[in-house]
């Protein structure tokens, strides 16, 4: 049967990437409130027919950037975000012969999920022995 992914993580592996995606998002979020900031900020100065100003426009050229930065560190990894807000997250796994996704959101202390490729987060299901 083919697989959707070629890199599929085993809990042990899913668990110690932890640390660092934690930190991942919360650099995510911090850049995206940032983005709001600045956003705002130009719509207000052009609005009010102000000249945008270069700096305003470079530094959300550089959270953009930050931000598109950081998604790739997912992307490459073939690690999943669900839900940003959320900081739901999926790792493509083998469980009991088939592949399905680890799940886990920001809030939680360890892996204990997973769930079928396409039933999504409705359908979590606790792992064996978690």
């Amino acid at each position: 049967m083919a697989h959707h992914f070629k890199k599929h993580y085993t809990v042990e592996e899913a668990r110690l990437l932890l640390p660092e995606i934690r930190q991942w998002l919360e650099e995510l979020s911090h850049l995206r409130q940032r983005v709001e900031q600045l956003e705002n900020r130009l719509e207000h100065i052009v609005s009010s027919g102000g000249d945008a100003g270069g700096e305003s426009v470079n530094e959300l050229i550089r959270s953009l950037c930050g931000i598109k930065g950081l998604l790739r560190k997912f992307h490459v990894r073939e690690i999943q975000i669900k839900d940003l807000e959320r900081g739901l997250i999926d790792f493509p796994a083998i469980v009991a012969g088939r592949e399905v996704f680890l799940c886990w959101e920001k809030d939680e202390d360890d892996i204990e999920h997973w769930h079928d490729l396409d039933t999504g987060y409705a359908g979590r299901e606790k792992l064996p022995g978690a």
